[in-house]
């Protein structure tokens, strides 16, 4: 049996869970704390209060949120 991991290219790789997952993680925003919503590539895509906010915020948007520790 092949191993598909060794299938897959760079780019495919880069672009694996781009539209599906958005990382969660504390960020302080104007010296505040808040949550920071980050795109699969790492762009920051948004910024919420709290983490239930950011999670709402993300399946609104289709997303799956993940948190980052």
């Amino acid at each position: 049996m092949k191993d598909h991991a060794s299938t897959i290219t760079t780019q495919t790789l880069a672009t694996l869970g781009l539209n599906e997952l958005a990382f969660l993680k504390p960020v302080v925003d104007e010296g505040k704390p808040a949550y920071g919503i980050f795109s699969a590539n790492g762009i920051a895509i948004g910024v919420a209060p709290d983490r239930a906010t950011a999670a709402a915020a993300t399946i609104q948007h289709d997303m799956v949120p993940v948190s980052v520790h």
